[in-house]
């Protein structure tokens, strides 16, 4: 029982707010440790995990192109587009993007999205332009959290819709536990069935707090109005 302190010094390391990286790294070594590893094959351990995982890091080579059409212009062409559409709203274009996210995600299209490559420049763009044609102004702590929404969409979507489909990682990984530790045999299909109740109750709940979202804009602006008058004379 002494390894779950590792889970211990993820949450108490999360809530505190410390660097993740940081706080899953030094949580991997003490967990290693009082497991019985030595150093050496701790090092291993995380040699093998990153030359395992080494396609996440991928995202790097895109950076450079995000650079170059944020540069000309794409997000603000993001947020003309949709400053055009009356009826959107912050939390509705995060809902279609949640739902294209899970839906993409479910047939094994995980790289279609991400915070480096879509977010970043498209979704949080779209979402502020709704949100500047609603109320005409946009204020630091708003768009702050509309940034963390939008990353929040995506998490949700790519995190509950890809053990949809068979062939991902984790469906892999949690198989091949279950037969060599507990001798039981579990087919990838059987899985991803069962992840499709999740993957529904995931983005209704979160779908209902991303509409939630333009309630609480719309008190906060209210608020804005009654305090600030000059923001007050901007927005509608």
């Amino acid at each position: 029982m002494l390894v779950l302190i590792g889970v211990l010094l993820v949450i108490v390391g999360f809530a505190i707010r410390l660097n993740p990286l940081v706080v899953v790294t030094v949580a991997g070594i003490v967990t290693a440790l009082l497991g019985g590893l030595n150093p050496v094959q701790i090092l291993e351990a995380f040699g093998s995990g990153f030359a395992s995982s080494r396609s996440v890091t991928i995202f790097v080579a895109v950076l450079p192109v995000v650079g170059i059409i944020e540069f000309f212009g794409l997000q603000e062409q993001a947020k003309t587009l949709i400053g055009k559409l009356a009826r959107l709203t912050a939390g509705r274009v995060l809902l279609g993007y949640l739902a294209v996210r899970q839906l993409t995600a479910a047939v094994g299209l995980n790289s279609i999205g991400g915070h480096a490559q879509t977010v970043r420049p498209l979704v949080f763009p779209m979402a502020e332009g709704a949100a500047l044609r609603r109320y005409g102004h946009v204020p630091e702590h708003i768009k702050e959290r509309i940034k963390a929404h939008s990353a929040g969409a995506d998490n949700v979507g790519v995190f509950f819709g890809e053990d949809v489909f068979v062939a991902v990682g984790s469906i892999l990984l949690i198989t091949t536990f279950v037969d060599t530790t507990y001798h039981l045999h579990l087919e990838p299909l059987q899985l991803a069935l069962w992840a499709i109740p999740t993957a529904f109750a995931a983005f209704l709940i979160h779908g209902f707090r991303l509409l939630r979202l333009d309630k609480s804009l719309d008190k906060e602006y209210r608020k804005l109005e009654a305090t600030e008058p000059a923001v007050a004379g901007e927005t509608k």
